[in-house]
């Protein structure tokens, strides 16, 4: 159920009609837009017809959400959320760019990559500190190592940080050393983790699963939007298919579907989804085109010699090169990278 308050509603008004939501067993998720609040009421709706609430002081309108995803949904926030992470915006008309390697393997090698990404435009340096593996004998991460060694490389170029949160017992460590926390595709549908993460006060990027529909992806940002965490990014990375050319299959028309559903934003990791270098450059322009609020791309200094998922690294010079090409379609779009 959404209640939509009328523009000239006080604080007043929006706190008393809070309070009787909670009074009635009720969760109530308020949003302030630009032009008015509304506020989401989470529970059964059966006991809304017993107290309407169309009669108290500033409501305008009380209305069912249809879709099974409430607080995600366009019904909830027709307007478009943009993230904040400090001066860094997800959402807006400047496209932001995450880049950085697979894993985080020393901080010589961060150091340098940071540095090569900053250069290039990017605003945010990715890296794993715990990497989920599907070998239990591949290279699992530094751990808190890592982290250390991405605040490190963040504080001496100015980036934000985002890394991949895997136990819910490690959030802590996240909350310390990350600016954004990433949970990824193959935790998408732990429940857990994202109840955890939705408690949390950092911005969240949730990864779409692997065989996941568009439908259980926004039904897993509900859980984390459902805790109290408004401060979400959905990144599409490729899904299975019965193709065996790429890595994954890139699913580029989930960006403008995802757009219509949500007011979420949405960015796309193409180095994910093709699994090659050569690749990611086109499916980087056609993000882009399909209107990506950002891309997610790895940039290695030594591709042969990483750790993790060396073949889809860009080396610094080719993503300096490739950051050039995507202005233009960021330009031919109405966009600014």
């Amino acid at each position: 159920m959404i209640i939509v308050l009328k523009p000239e509603a006080t604080k007043k008004q929006v706190t008393h009609i809070v309070e009787k939501i909670r009074e009635l067993g009720l969760k109530p998720m308020v949003s302030e837009g630009v032009e008015r609040t509304i506020i989401g009421v989470i529970g059964p709706e059966d006991i809304l017809r017993v107290q309407p609430l169309e009669v108290f002081p500033g409501v305008e309108k009380v209305m069912p959400v249809l879709k099974p995803y409430k607080l995600v949904s366009r019904e909830f926030k027709p307007q478009s959320s943009v993230v904040s992470i400090g001066d860094v915006k997800v959402g807006g008309k400047k496209l932001v760019m995450m880049a950085g390697p697979c894993s985080v393997e020393s901080l010589q090698m961060l150091q340098q990559t940071a540095k090569a990404v900053k250069q290039a435009g990017a605003q945010i340096l990715r890296g794993g500190a715990f990497k989920p593996r599907t070998s239990p004998y591949s290279f699992q991460g530094l751990g808190e190592e890592g982290l250390k060694y991405l605040h490190e490389a963040a504080k001496s170029t100015g980036l934000k940080i985002i890394t991949e949160l895997m136990d819910p017992r490690d959030i802590a460590l996240f909350e310390k050393y990350s600016d954004i926390i990433q949970i990824g595709a193959r935790n998408m549908q732990n429940f857990a983790l994202l109840k955890e993460a939705g408690q949390s006060d950092k911005p969240i990027l949730l990864k779409r699963g692997l065989s996941a529909t568009i439908s259980e992806f926004l039904l897993a940002a509900e859980y984390i939007l459902s805790q109290g965490n408004f401060n979400v990014i959905l990144c599409e990375r490729g899904i299975r298919a019965f193709e065996d050319q790429t890595r994954f299959t890139l699913d580029l028309q989930a960006v403008p579907v995802i757009k219509k559903l949500s007011h979420l934003p949405v960015v796309v990791d193409p180095s994910h989804a093709t699994g090659q270098w050569d690749l990611v450059g086109p499916m980087a322009k056609a993000a882009i085109a399909a209107g990506a609020d950002g891309l997610m791309i790895e940039v290695h200094p030594n591709p042969e010699a990483a750790l993790s998922d060396g073949p889809q690294s860009l080396l610094p010079e080719k993503f300096v090169a490739l950051v050039k090409e995507l202005k233009k379609v960021a330009t031919a779009v109405g966009r600014t990278l």
